[in-house]
């Protein structure tokens, strides 16, 4: 083997190595939304589990109607 032959099996090599890191899943950091947050803070009041089903369909249900809107009783109407 000659020194050229050498350089190119070191060169394929880290090409190799190169892709396969750039192949990896890197973990990105989720940000929590702010029903996440409200949500969060009234079912773990007084000792509360966090996650519960409960917590998780109060979840669903304020990314359904928006953070603003959820946990505001409508006003009825007095016929």
């Amino acid at each position: 083997m000659t020194i050229q032959d050498l350089r190119l099996k070191l060169n394929i090599g880290a090409a190799r190595l190169g892709n396969m890191a750039s192949r990896t899943k890197k973990k990105t950091s989720t940000k929590k939304d702010a029903c996440y947050h409200k949500v969060k803070r009234r079912y773990t009041k007084n000792g509360g589990t966090w996650p519960s089903a409960y917590a998780s369909g109060a979840l669903v249900k304020c990314r359904k109607v928006g953070a603003k809107n959820w946990g505001n009783k409508s006003k009825k109407n007095k016929a």
